[in-house]
C-alpha cells in the first residue's frame, strides 16, 4: 500500500536519544527513568486520574500524575521528594513563537498544563520572543515574534487550557526588569562550560552540530539554562529534544554546589503525518495538524497520513491516538459496517494495538474514526476564530508570515 492511501480491505492483507558525549550525561542517562506514559492508557489497567478529577489528591495520585507527562523522568524520587515537600512547585514551560500552532504543541501541551495545576504545580509559561529572534525565526523580526506569540495564547485559552495556576511571562519583559540578576547568570554558566559542550545542545534550536551557527545561537543554550534559575523552575517541562540544555542545568548545579537540582520531565514527540518523519515541521504543511485547520483539512491529511495495516511502530495515526485522543475523550470510538467488524469502543491503547497487529483494526477504520475525534477536539478552537474579532484578526496576520527554519 502507497503511504497515504486508505485501501480496501483484502483477505491476504495481513525514544531515541541522541547519543552524549560527557560523563555527567552518560551518568544522568543510566539514572534516568523512561516508561510508557501511563495517563495516556498505554495499558489497560491505569489508575491515573485525569485531569477532570475532583477532590484533593493524594501524594502517591500527584506523583502519579505529574510522572504521566514525561516519556523520562530526571530523577523519580527527586519529584516524589518535591511533590511530599512543596504544596505548589514551579513548573516550567518555554517555547519560540516561530509560526501556526500544530495540535502536539496546542493539545498536548493544553493536557500536561491542566494536569500539573490539577497536581497543585504553579506553571510558568515562558514566551521566548528574543530567543526566536537570536535563532532567526520569523528573519529576526520581533514584532512578528510577539504577535505570533498572541496568537499562541489565543489558542491554548480556546482549547481548553485552565489558565488558574498558570503565568504566561515574555523573556524580552522579565530579562529586561530584572537584568541584573538574569545577566550574571548567563555569563556564569557561559563560563563554566566548554564550546563543545554548548555546541552539543544546539538541537534545543532544532539544529545539529553540522549546521553553521551564528554566535547569537551559541549564546541561546547558556541563555535558556539560566532561565531555569531565573525563574526559579522545580520541573523542567518539555519536550524530549530539549533534555540536553536540561542536563546542562543540572550539571551547572553541581559546580555551584547546589543540592536541589531542576527535575527534568521530558514529554514525548509526535511524528509528522508522512513516513519517516521523526517530528511535525511547522514549514510542511502535510506533516501534522494544525490547531485552526477546517474540517474537510483535517480530513485529507489524515487520509494522506502513513498508516500501514498491521504495522503499529513508526505508524503516525497510532501515535495520534495513544498521545492525543486518548488523554483527551479516554477512549477511541471506531465506526463501521457490521461485515467489517461492527462499531467499536476501545478504552486502552493495549487493545487498539492489538487488533491493529491481527488486521481486526483496519486503517480503513482508524483514519476516519482518528479524523473525527481531532474535529471534535479542535472545534471550539476553529469557532473562537471565527467568532473572536481579535482571535481572526491574529490568525489573518500569523498565517500571512512566511514560515523561516
Amino acid at each position: 500500500m502507497e503511504a497515504g492511501n486508505v485501501e480496501g480491505r483484502s483477505t491476504g492483507e495481513s525514544l531515541v536519544t541522541t547519543t552524549l558525549n560527557s560523563v555527567e550525561e552518560e551518568k544522568l542517562e543510566q539514572e534516568a527513568v523512561k516508561v510508557p506514559s501511563e495517563a495516556v492508557s498505554s495499558n489497560c489497567n491505569s489508575v491515573v486520574p485525569g485531569y477532570v478529577a475532583s477532590g484533593v489528591l493524594s501524594l502517591e495520585e500527584r506523583f502519579a500524575l505529574v510522572r504521566s507527562i514525561g516519556e523520562e523522568c530526571i530523577q523519580e524520587d527527586e519529584l516524589r521528594n518535591l511533590l511530599d515537600k512543596k504544596p505548589n512547585p514551579i513548573c516550567y514551560d518555554g517555547f519560540e513563537p516561530s509560526g501556526r500552532m500544530h495540535i502536539a504543541q496546542g493539545v498536548m501541551k493544553t493536557i500536561n498544563v491542566n494536569k500539573l495545576t490539577l497536581a497543585g504545580c504553579s506553571v510558568k509559561i515562558w514566551i521566548a520572543d528574543w530567543f526566536a529572534q537570536l535563532n532567526n525565526k520569523m528573519g529576526g523580526d520581533l514584532n512578528k515574534i510577539r504577535k505570533i506569540g498572541e496568537y499562541l495564547i489565543e489558542i491554548w485559552k480556546a482549547a481548553g487550557m485552565k489558565t488558574e495556576g498558570v503565568e504566561f511571562l515574555w523573556s524580552s519583559i522579565e530579562i529586561n526588569r530584572r537584568a541584573d540578576e538574569y545577566w550574571p547568570l548567563v555569563m556564569d554558566i557561559a563560563r563554566k562550560n566548554t564550546l563543545p559542550r554548548i555546541v552539543r545542545c544546539c538541537q534545543i534550536m532544532g539544529r545539529t552540530e553540522q549546521d553553521e551557527l551564528t554566535a547569537a545561537q551559541i549564546f541561546y543554550p547558556c541563555m535558556q539554562c539560566a532561565d531555569i534559575f531565573f525563574l526559579k523552575a522545580d520541573i523542567c517541562q518539555l519536550g524530549m529534544d530539549q533534555r540536553k540544555v536540561n542536563v546542562l542545568a543540572r550539571e551547572y548545579c553541581d559546580d555551584i554546589k547546589r543540592k536541589n537540582k531542576p527535575i527534568i520531565l521530558s514529554h514525548h514527540m509526535l511524528p509528522g503525518l508522512q513516513q519517516g518523519q521523526e517530528k511535525m515541521s511547522k514549514s510542511d504543511p502535510s506533516s501534522s495538524i494544525f490547531m485552526e485547520d477546517e474540517e474537510v483539512e483535517v480530513n485529507v491529511k489524515i487520509k494522506k497520513a502513513y498508516c500501514p495495516p498491521k504495522l503499529v511502530e513508526g505508524n503516525p495515526c497510532l501515535e495520534y491516538i495513544k498521545y492525543i485522543i486518548f488523554p483527551w475523550f479516554h477512549k477511541f470510538e471506531v465506526i463501521r459496517q457490521e461485515e467489517n467488524g461492527g462499531n467499536k469502543t476501545y478504552t486502552c491503547m493495549d487493545e487498539i494495538i492489538s487488533d491493529y497487529e491481527s488486521g481486526a483494526l483496519h486503517p480503513a477504520d482508524v483514519k476516519p474514526a482518528l479524523s473525527k475525534a481531532l474535529n471534535e477536539i479542535l472545534q471550539p478552537v476553529r469557532s473562537h476564530f471565527k467568532n473572536n474579532q481579535k482571535a481572526k484578526e491574529l490568525l489573518k496576520t500569523v498565517k500571512a508570515y512566511r514560515v523561516s527554519r
